[in-house]
């Protein structure tokens, strides 16, 4: 049994204190510059990957090439797009080769996902980074696109996009939105639809304050359950000063809670900016839990005490008006008006 004396103790619990400071400065002084891809235009080719789960019948690619053309783009598909083994679409080496042949591949000048599901962080090894900052491009997508997002802004500086994959609900508002950041380079002003109906009081697209305020930051976040599940990786983002957003679908309310814990306990709530929420579709108690925290308590909990501007409601997330979010981009947000402001295109 080895001895370790006080003095010993000291010297190594500071050594290891200084390697952790020297890490956390090296992570910071090692953040690539913000990179921008060119911006979109009529008759440009999207590549279409599924760096997550199968699609199991032919009608969701039909529906996919149809919005896409009706965009006024071409298409063209990976070579393993329409792969299965398991759940995932084909496997990991497969769905990370057709991101890399897209980014490499200079007639392709964009790349959506047709579906997000689950897996996406499996693939994150294989993925060539060097070539996607070579060759800068939009790549958009939600939900499980998560962590391939993520993953490709921290490594490189581009700017990606938190947008409707394939088989989303092509909406006039999320059309709107989408055609305003990636293909306008608008410094857009995203702000919830009007209220419908003719109800005396609003009753949906609401936002909540949880605690007034502006702030301006890098855009950053997505899918809490993916995002968490990234914790420790070299592929987590930096949220130091950062405006960062979530959204999940389908959680109990106990995970939402451990989640959130995950994200405070990594350190991602240390120095942020900001915090704006979206939606939180089907997140419930379950079935005969009855003395769980609702969610506004656990927001409550876990942001009140940051001291930062937060709201809840914004339109993202598994919902079908969906804002298109510039992940890495500077903003400025509005928790008292419910906005997030571009703070210059995010395309070039």
């Amino acid at each position: 049994m080895t001895t370790i004396t006080r003095r010993r103790f000291t010297a190594f619990t500071a050594g290891a204190a200084g390697l952790a400071t020297v890490g956390a400065a090296r992570a910071q002084a090692a953040a690539p510059p913000l990179l921008l891809p060119r911006r979109l235009q009529p008759g440009d080719t999207i590549g279409l990957v599924n760096p997550s789960s199968a699609v199991y019948e032919r009608e969701p690619y039909e529906i996919t090439h149809e919005t896409l053309r009706a965009l006024g783009f071409k298409v063209k598909e990976g070579t393993h797009l329409r792969a299965r083994r398991g759940q995932f679409a084909g496997t990991d080496a497969q769905r990370a080769a057709d991101v890399n042949a897209m980014f490499a591949d200079p007639g392709v000048q964009g790349i959506l996902a047709v579906t997000g599901g689950s897996g996406g962080n499996r693939m994150l090894p294989l993925v060539d980074y060097d070539s996607a900052r070579r060759h800068p491009k939009v790549l958009a997508g939600f939900s499980d696109l998560t962590a391939l997002i993520n993953a490709v802004h921290v490594k490189t500086g581009l700017v990606t996009f938190h947008a409707p994959v394939g088989v989303s609900e092509w909406n006039e508002f999320s059309v709107a939105h989408f055609r305003g950041a990636v293909m306008a380079a608008e410094p857009m002003l995203l702000r919830n639809p009007p209220p419908t109906g003719d109800a005396l009081v609003p009753r949906d697209n609401r936002i909540s304050t949880l605690r007034g305020g502006r702030a301006r930051g890098p855009l950053i976040g997505g899918n809490l359950s993916v995002l968490a599940a990234m914790a420790g990786s070299t592929y987590w983002p930096r949220f130091d000063g950062a405006i960062l957003f979530l959204e999940d679908i389908n959680e109990y309310l106990y995970r939402i809670d451990r989640m959130l814990s995950t994200l405070k306990l990594a350190g991602a709530f240390d120095r942020l900016a900001g915090v704006v929420l979206g939606a939180f579709t089907n997140c419930t108690p379950g079935d005969g839990n009855y003395g769980t925290l609702t969610l506004d308590e656990v927001f409550d909990d876990w942001f009140a005490p940051l001291g930062v501007p937060v709201y809840a409601g914004a339109s993202f997330g598994h919902i079908k008006k969906k804002f298109t979010l510039p992940v890495g981009l500077p903003v400025e947000m509005d928790a008292d008006a419910g906005t997030v402001r571009f703070l210059q295109p995010a395309v070039a």
